[in-house]
């Protein structure tokens, strides 16, 4: 048996295509959520490995037969839960590449195009999103592409960290601090745990509504005192353009003026908005970013790249090679040595790592600029559409501004007052309306709770969504309260040249 021999390649290959073609082309008549039990897969495998060689056709069956009922389809267009994970056909033909490669390019040597697409591809994307000259390679920063922003995380506070303790020594690391807000990614958390830093030295700032939750420079100052009066380190702050649970933006400047007195590594996490900034009309959004010391995105969450590929950038590169870097007899080279290539694996927490370059360079070339903004663009509409349809339903509240494509909604406590008369019962029902959505199957949306309100997130992002697949998700909640209140739906909104404009929108 020759595991690559190219006849058998090619036919396999096709099968497999024409499979996800199929998957895709049904994808429809699945259950958006998975509806197995805890162990369903346990109980349907052997428990032992095959010991002869077993045909592809049987691999497969068993993939429709087994799998597929133990996923949650992540791609369908009925998907509103989370962040979506976009996809593509650009993408996937670039990861059958990349895997068909298979090269290991952890220095400039082991695969030259790796290296330098991956530079070409970060200059690229640095480029559309406005960054200064300071994040770029010949401005002394640079980018790289990690796996996820726990990643970026990880880095980031590695090389602040280790910036740190060469100016006030090493045995002040229980000393450090890092901030943050209480809408930040606990992604922060467990990477400051990794790095070193004392739980109780993770800072979360408090937010409030009459804020819409960002992070406030002010109050960050106020922490930031009381820990130097206390003898503590500052180090590092997160600021986040679009947090999970409501998809704020924190003031960038003003939060880096308050850092900059401390000299504190501020990172911006714009994992899922990211994006939407190559858009001229979100560019706003990263206003101040020029005083931060690093940024990060996931283009695998709304730039049809598929998982998993975060773009990190730094504007000190040198901070992150020199906690990073490793040197031994194996990987010198004369390439390496002459000062004149990038080695990626000075730049993440692995020496190993793939050409993730590849698919994230055909999904820029296959789609263009003017086709992302476009699918961008899109998705927003959507929700502001959907923004709108809430808002005419009277038993709804709008529980966060929406500033993407994520719109946050509860059944409003003045409908259900006289059966539930305190917060906890509220949010109670609003769990339970979540759970009898998310049970027929037909969609999949997620829930979040902010201050104490808990309440739906319909996040829209999913590659194949369309118009059509809001309006049913949202009749779908309209029917679903409707029952559980025990009242008919209220009458459209007297507005109704406004009515009209948006059912017409949805024919």
């Amino acid at each position: 048996m020759n595991p690559l021999d190219h006849v058998e390649f090619r036919r396999q290959g096709h099968m497999i295509i024409d499979f996800l073609a199929d998957y895709y082309e049904n994808i429809n008549n699945y259950p958006v959520r998975s509806q197995v039990n805890p162990g369903y897969l346990l109980e349907r495998l052997p428990d032992h490995a095959p010991f002869i060689p077993e045909s592809i056709e049987s691999i497969l069956n068993d993939v429709e037969k087994d799998i597929i009922p133990g996923l949650t389809h992540w791609q369908s267009p009925n998907f509103f839960a989370y962040f979506a994970s976009s996809g593509s056909t650009a993408s996937f033909l670039g990861e059958m590449l990349m895997n068909g490669f298979n090269v290991v390019g952890f220095n400039w040597l082991a695969s030259p195009a790796a290296t330098e697409l991956e530079i070409v591809v970060m200059k690229w994307l640095s480029k559309l999103l406005q960054l200064p000259p300071a994040f770029s390679f010949s401005g002394g920063g640079g980018g790289v592409l990690l796996g996820t922003t726990c990643e970026a995380f990880i880095c980031t506070l590695i090389a602040a960290r280790d910036k740190m303790l060469d100016q006030i020594g090493r045995e002040n690391n229980e000393k450090l601090v890092v901030y943050c807000s209480d809408q930040t990614h606990v992604g922060l958390m467990k990477a400051a745990k990794i790095v070193g830093i004392k739980p109780e030295n993770v800072r979360q700032v408090m937010t409030t509504k009459s804020e819409n939750y960002k992070l406030s420079p002010q109050r960050l100052e106020e922490l930031i005192k009381r820990d130097v009066e206390a003898g503590l380190f500052p180090l590092y702050l997160c600021a986040t353009i679009g947090t999970t649970s409501t998809t704020t933006v924190d003031p960038l400047g003003p939060l880096c003026e308050v850092s900059s007195k401390y000299n504190i590594w501020v990172h911006v996490d714009a994992a899922y908005a990211g994006s939407a900034c190559i858009c001229p009309e979100f560019r706003h959004f990263l206003d101040g970013v020029e005083g931060a010391s690093s940024f990060s995105f996931n283009a695998h969450k709304w730039l049809l790249t598929n998982l998993a590929c975060c773009c990190l950038w730094v504007k000190d590169k040198s901070a992150l090679t020199k906690s990073l870097s490793t040197n031994s007899e194996y990987l010198k080279n004369k390439a390496t040595d002459s000062g004149e290539v990038v080695d990626f694996k000075d730049w993440q927490i692995t020496l190993t790592r793939r050409f993730q370059a590849l698919k994230l360079w055909m999904v820029l070339r296959s789609y263009g600029v003017t086709g992302l903004r476009q699918f961008l663009r899109n998705h927003v509409k959507m929700a502001k559409d959907l923004e709108r349809l809430v808002t005419m339903d009277s038993r709804f509240e709008i529980v966060a501004p929406r500033y993407f494509s994520v719109v946050c909604f509860r059944v409003s406590p003045y409908v259900i007052h006289q059966h539930h008369g305190n917060q906890h019962e509220v949010n109670e029902f609003n769990s339970k309306l979540l759970e009898a959505i998310n049970a027929t199957g037909l969609v999949y949306m997620t829930q979040s709770v902010v201050d104490g309100v808990y309440f739906i997130r319909f996040s829209i992002g999913a590659t194949l969504t369309e118009d059509r697949h809001v309006k049913m998700a949202w009749e779908l909640v309209q029917d679903q309260a409707t029952s559980m209140l025990g009242t008919l739906a209220p009458k459209k909104a007297s507005n109704g040249k406004h009515t009209k404009q948006i059912e017409d929108h949805f024919m």
